[in-house]
């Protein structure tokens, strides 16, 4: 529960009980209002699962998420660094050898 904000979790713990079977694809915003990173080394807020996100989507890239080896960068859209994302998120990552342009 986020106080003053959400009041409970919802149905998301049907998604995230076994992420070996399981494929979880988060979309979002890469940033806050503020520009702070939403990906970030250390979540905030209680988890509803832990290690079960396998991608996700932003306005600026695509990561892959191994549960062991952590993030790696695969698709860039069109006009955005590796810098400017390396910039814009708190958690470490990879770059894929094979790192494509988002369609």
């Amino acid at each position: 529960m986020l106080p003053g904000k959400i009041k409970g979790f919802g149905g998301a713990m049907d998604l995230v009980s076994n992420p070996s079977a399981t494929r979880v694809v988060v979309t979002m915003e890469h940033t806050d209002k503020h520009g702070r990173p939403k990906i970030v080394k250390q979540c905030e807020f209680p988890l509803t699962g832990k290690a079960c996100v396998s991608r996700i989507i932003t306005e600026l890239c695509v990561f892959d998420v191994d549960f062991k080896e952590g993030l790696t960068l695969v698709e860039l859209a069109e006009g955005v660094t590796v810098d400017e994302v390396r910039a814009k998120t708190d958690a470490p990552f990879k770059v894929a050898d094979d790192l494509k342009p988002m369609l």
